[in-house]
Protein backbone atom coordinates (compact mmCIF):
# COMPACT_ATOMS: atom_id res chain seq x y z
CA UNK A 1 0.00 0.00 0.00
CA UNK A 2 1.12 3.16 -0.52
CA UNK A 3 1.56 5.99 2.27
CA UNK A 4 -1.60 8.16 3.24
CA UNK A 5 1.28 10.59 4.51
CA UNK A 6 2.64 11.69 1.29
CA UNK A 7 1.64 13.30 -1.98
CA UNK A 8 1.48 11.79 -5.10
CA UNK A 9 2.98 12.95 -8.25
CA UNK A 10 -0.38 14.11 -9.22
CA UNK A 11 -1.05 15.65 -6.12
CA UNK A 12 2.37 17.62 -5.99
CA UNK A 13 1.51 18.59 -10.35
CA UNK A 14 -1.61 20.42 -9.37
CA UNK A 15 0.09 22.35 -6.45
CA UNK A 16 2.94 23.06 -8.49
CA UNK A 17 0.71 24.71 -11.56
CA UNK A 18 -1.68 25.99 -8.99
CA UNK A 19 0.92 27.98 -6.91
CA UNK A 20 3.05 28.83 -9.86
CA UNK A 21 0.39 30.11 -11.99
CA UNK A 22 -1.53 32.13 -9.10
CA UNK A 23 1.90 33.85 -8.12
CA UNK A 24 2.19 34.84 -11.77
CA UNK A 25 -1.24 35.71 -11.71
CA UNK A 26 -0.45 38.60 -8.43
CA UNK A 27 2.97 39.79 -9.58
CA UNK A 28 1.35 40.52 -13.11
CA UNK A 29 -1.18 43.12 -10.25
CA UNK A 30 2.01 44.03 -8.82
CA UNK A 31 3.60 45.58 -12.33
CA UNK A 32 0.38 46.68 -13.25
CA UNK A 33 0.76 49.28 -10.44
CA UNK A 34 4.32 49.64 -10.48
CA UNK A 35 4.75 48.29 -6.87
CA UNK A 36 7.45 45.92 -5.34
CA UNK A 37 7.80 43.28 -3.10
CA UNK A 38 10.63 41.75 -1.08
CA UNK A 39 12.66 38.11 -1.70
CA UNK A 40 13.82 37.33 -4.84
CA UNK A 41 10.68 38.21 -6.61
CA UNK A 42 11.43 41.88 -5.25
CA UNK A 43 14.76 41.70 -6.49
CA UNK A 44 13.39 40.58 -10.38
CA UNK A 45 10.48 43.46 -9.86
CA UNK A 46 13.56 46.13 -9.81
CA UNK A 47 15.71 44.74 -12.15
CA UNK A 48 13.08 44.68 -14.65
CA UNK A 49 11.79 48.11 -13.53
CA UNK A 50 15.59 49.51 -13.82
CA UNK A 51 16.30 47.80 -17.46
CA UNK A 52 12.92 47.04 -19.19
CA UNK A 53 13.44 43.82 -19.23
CA UNK A 54 10.77 41.71 -18.59
CA UNK A 55 9.94 40.36 -15.18
CA UNK A 56 9.72 36.48 -16.17
CA UNK A 57 13.15 36.00 -17.50
CA UNK A 58 14.71 38.37 -15.09
CA UNK A 59 12.80 36.04 -12.20
CA UNK A 60 13.83 32.97 -14.22
CA UNK A 61 17.64 33.74 -14.11
CA UNK A 62 17.92 35.64 -10.62
CA UNK A 63 16.62 32.20 -9.16
CA UNK A 64 19.87 30.00 -11.04
CA UNK A 65 22.32 30.53 -8.57
CA UNK A 66 20.37 29.60 -5.57
CA UNK A 67 19.46 25.72 -7.15
CA UNK A 68 23.02 24.17 -6.47
CA UNK A 69 22.64 25.36 -2.44
CA UNK A 70 18.97 24.09 -2.09
CA UNK A 71 20.61 20.70 -3.63
CA UNK A 72 23.38 20.60 -0.79
CA UNK A 73 21.11 21.88 2.08
CA UNK A 74 17.63 20.76 1.32
CA UNK A 75 17.85 18.36 -1.45
CA UNK A 76 17.26 17.29 -5.00
CA UNK A 77 12.95 16.51 -4.72
CA UNK A 78 13.07 20.47 -3.44
CA UNK A 79 15.14 22.07 -6.13
CA UNK A 80 13.63 19.85 -8.92
CA UNK A 81 10.36 21.28 -8.03
CA UNK A 82 11.36 24.72 -7.03
CA UNK A 83 12.64 24.71 -10.64
CA UNK A 84 9.82 23.71 -12.13
CA UNK A 85 7.24 26.02 -9.67
CA UNK A 86 10.13 28.68 -11.00
CA UNK A 87 9.99 27.91 -14.47
CA UNK A 88 6.29 27.94 -15.01
CA UNK A 89 5.18 31.50 -13.15
CA UNK A 90 7.93 32.99 -15.07
CA UNK A 91 6.56 31.50 -18.37
CA UNK A 92 3.15 32.81 -16.75
CA UNK A 93 4.23 36.37 -16.09
CA UNK A 94 5.22 36.79 -19.64
CA UNK A 95 1.75 35.74 -20.80
CA UNK A 96 -0.73 37.09 -18.27
CA UNK A 97 -0.65 40.62 -18.99
CA UNK A 98 -2.04 39.55 -22.50
CA UNK A 99 -5.01 37.41 -20.94
CA UNK A 100 -5.71 40.13 -17.86
CA UNK A 101 -6.15 43.71 -17.91
CA UNK A 102 -7.44 46.05 -15.18
CA UNK A 103 -9.66 49.33 -15.91
CA UNK A 104 -9.95 50.14 -12.33
CA UNK A 105 -7.96 49.41 -9.31
CA UNK A 106 -6.78 51.10 -6.70
CA UNK A 107 -3.17 50.65 -5.76
CA UNK A 108 -3.73 49.98 -2.16
CA UNK A 109 -6.41 47.07 -3.08
CA UNK A 110 -4.05 45.91 -5.47
CA UNK A 111 -1.53 45.44 -2.90
CA UNK A 112 -3.34 43.51 -0.30
CA UNK A 113 -4.98 41.57 -3.19
CA UNK A 114 -1.16 40.87 -4.63
CA UNK A 115 -0.50 39.92 -0.41
CA UNK A 116 -3.23 37.60 -0.67
CA UNK A 117 -3.09 35.69 -3.88
CA UNK A 118 0.71 35.40 -3.08
CA UNK A 119 0.65 33.88 0.20
CA UNK A 120 -1.83 31.53 -0.60
CA UNK A 121 0.40 30.45 -3.46
CA UNK A 122 3.26 30.03 -1.59
CA UNK A 123 1.24 27.98 0.74
CA UNK A 124 0.58 25.57 -1.81
CA UNK A 125 3.96 25.41 -2.92
CA UNK A 126 5.31 24.81 0.92
CA UNK A 127 3.24 22.35 1.49
CA UNK A 128 4.27 20.08 -1.39
CA UNK A 129 8.04 20.94 -0.94
CA UNK A 130 8.78 23.51 -3.54
CA UNK A 131 9.15 27.27 -2.87
CA UNK A 132 9.76 30.06 -5.35
CA UNK A 133 13.39 30.79 -5.17
CA UNK A 134 16.26 31.67 -3.89
CA UNK A 135 16.79 34.14 -0.66
CA UNK A 136 14.98 31.78 1.64
CA UNK A 137 17.24 28.99 1.35
CA UNK A 138 20.86 31.02 1.88
CA UNK A 139 18.87 32.44 5.07
CA UNK A 140 18.82 28.62 5.93
CA UNK A 141 22.33 28.06 5.06
CA UNK A 142 23.78 30.86 6.75
CA UNK A 143 21.56 29.81 10.09
CA UNK A 144 23.05 26.58 9.92
CA UNK A 145 26.99 27.79 8.99
CA UNK A 146 26.84 30.93 11.81
CA UNK A 147 23.26 30.69 13.79
CA UNK A 148 22.24 33.70 12.59
CA UNK A 149 18.48 33.64 12.03
CA UNK A 150 17.36 32.93 9.00
CA UNK A 151 14.48 35.27 9.36
CA UNK A 152 16.62 37.90 10.15
CA UNK A 153 18.67 37.61 6.85
CA UNK A 154 15.12 37.69 4.97
CA UNK A 155 14.11 40.77 6.86
CA UNK A 156 17.34 42.23 6.03
CA UNK A 157 17.11 41.32 2.24
CA UNK A 158 13.95 43.35 2.18
CA UNK A 159 15.20 46.49 3.80
CA UNK A 160 17.52 46.75 0.89
CA UNK A 161 14.77 45.44 -1.54
CA UNK A 162 13.00 48.42 -0.30
CA UNK A 163 15.60 51.10 0.35
CA UNK A 164 16.15 50.73 -3.36
CA UNK A 165 13.02 50.58 -4.09
CA UNK A 166 12.44 54.45 -3.16
CA UNK A 167 15.19 55.20 -6.00
CA UNK A 168 12.87 54.05 -8.45
CA UNK A 169 9.57 54.77 -6.79
CA UNK A 170 8.04 57.15 -4.83
CA UNK A 171 7.78 57.01 -0.94
CA UNK A 172 3.94 56.26 -1.16
CA UNK A 173 4.33 53.52 -3.86
CA UNK A 174 6.93 52.44 -1.92
CA UNK A 175 4.87 52.42 1.14
CA UNK A 176 1.80 50.70 -0.14
CA UNK A 177 4.22 47.82 -2.05
CA UNK A 178 5.39 47.55 2.11
CA UNK A 179 1.43 46.98 2.93
CA UNK A 180 1.54 43.97 0.40
CA UNK A 181 4.36 42.10 1.42
CA UNK A 182 3.57 42.71 5.19
CA UNK A 183 0.09 40.99 4.10
CA UNK A 184 2.07 38.01 2.59
CA UNK A 185 4.43 37.76 5.79
CA UNK A 186 0.85 37.42 7.85
CA UNK A 187 -0.68 34.61 5.42
CA UNK A 188 2.11 32.45 5.46
CA UNK A 189 2.79 33.59 9.57
CA UNK A 190 -0.78 32.54 10.27
CA UNK A 191 -1.19 29.35 8.07
CA UNK A 192 2.14 27.72 7.44
CA UNK A 193 2.82 25.15 10.53
CA UNK A 194 5.01 21.98 9.68
CA UNK A 195 2.63 19.93 12.16
CA UNK A 196 -0.19 20.68 10.20
CA UNK A 197 1.12 18.74 6.62
CA UNK A 198 1.37 15.69 5.66
CA UNK A 199 5.11 14.16 4.82
CA UNK A 200 6.15 15.70 0.80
Amino acid sequence: MTDPHRHSVLDDAQAIAYGAGMAAFAITILTHLGLVTGQTAGLAVLISYATGWGFGPVFFAVNLPFYWLGWRRIGPAFVLKTFLAVGVMSGLAMIFPRWVSFATLDPVVGAVLFGAISGSALLALFRHGASLGGVGIVAIWLQDRTGFRAGWTQLLFDLVIFALALTLRDARTVAISALGALVVNLVIAVNHRRDRYVAV
